[in-house]
């Protein structure tokens, strides 16, 4: 359970958080919505993001790569929405949380990542923090 508030696994957490989600939307998809192609597509995130968590969580290095990675994309992907889509879709969804969720996906998503890969040594020779 440790491992669960430390920094060094920080995205693992994350990743783990949305396997959780996945299952659940799964489950929504093909339970209440009465779909069956949707359903696994959202189960491809299950098993994409859980058995990245899971071998993160075991300190295989390139799950820890593939994790950085990811969300390092999905920060780019929020702060390219906040400079570009303010009006389209989702500006639209949001409303006007739309700049606070976003800004704030990318302030703390981007500072776990930059965390993250010190903490893991994934910024080339640098030496491993075990933590404290």
């Amino acid at each position: 359970m440790t491992k669960v508030f430390d920094t060094r696994y920080a995205l693992e957490t994350l990743a783990s958080i949305l396997a959780l989600l996945s299952v659940l939307g799964t489950l929504h998809t093909f339970v209440i919505g009465k779909h069956f192609v949707i359903p696994t597509m959202v189960l491809l995130l299950v098993f994409f993001f859980g058995n990245l968590a899971r071998f993160g969580y075991r300190d295989q290095r390139w799950a820890k790569h593939v994790l950085f990675w990811v969300f390092l994309l999905m920060v780019f992907h929020a702060l390219f929405a906040l400079v570009w889509a303010g009006e389209a879709r989702p500006g639209e969804f949001f409303g006007t949380a739309f700049y606070p969720l976003y800004g704030g996906f990318s302030l703390i998503v981007g500072g776990l990542c930059v965390i993250y890969a010190k903490r893991n040594g994934l910024f080339g020779d640098a030496k491993v923090d075990a933590g404290v």
